[in-house]
């Protein structure tokens, strides 16, 4: 399947994914679900920056700010905000690989929280340095899981697995 992407300038995919949060947040305040979930919505990316289109538009020679391609935040203001926003970007990251490892699913998972860390996104939060290993080991765990190769049935095997 293309990735729309592809095909837009990096400034209309940048507002459509940023567009997420906030739309999020407005249709679960329509709906008159709660504060929390409400607040978690609007703070789980805080205010990161895009930088895959970041760096797509430098490239195209667009002057580009870095801060218009950060999200609007606020920075996540609860452990829970914290731990979906790194849940979803690296779900988000490890989804566009195409056959990732063990070893790259560790990778992606320390260098996005190590990343989230550097940034400050996390600064308002009070989360842990052993609440985000957990929060590490947990995802790596699980991803490795769900993306962990399958052996390659033999024809015949297959033939006995449709007619189980």
């Amino acid at each position: 399947m293309d990735n729309p992407h592809d095909k837009l300038p990096a400034l209309t995919s940048k507002n459509i994914i940023i567009a997420h949060a906030t739309d999020g947040a407005e249709m679960l305040r329509k709906h008159r679900m709660p504060k929390e979930i409400i607040d978690i919505a609007e703070q789980h990316h805080g205010t990161t920056l895009l930088k895959f289109f970041y760096h797509k538009a430098k490239q195209s020679g667009q002057e580009v700010k870095e801060e218009d391609f950060r999200y609007p935040g606020p920075n996540p203001q609860t452990k829970e905000s914290a731990v979906i926003g790194i849940a979803d970007s690296v779900e988000a990251a490890v989804r566009s690989m195409a056959h990732p490892t063990h070893e790259q699913i560790e990778n992606l998972v320390h260098n996005i929280i190590g990343d989230r860390l550097q940034d400050g996104q996390l600064s308002e939060c009070d989360i842990t340095l052993k609440e985000l290993d957990t929060v590490a080991d947990t995802l790596c765990e699980t991803l490795k899981g769900i993306f962990h190769s399958r052996i390659e049935y033999p024809e015949m095997n297959k033939q006995k697995v449709k007619q189980a």
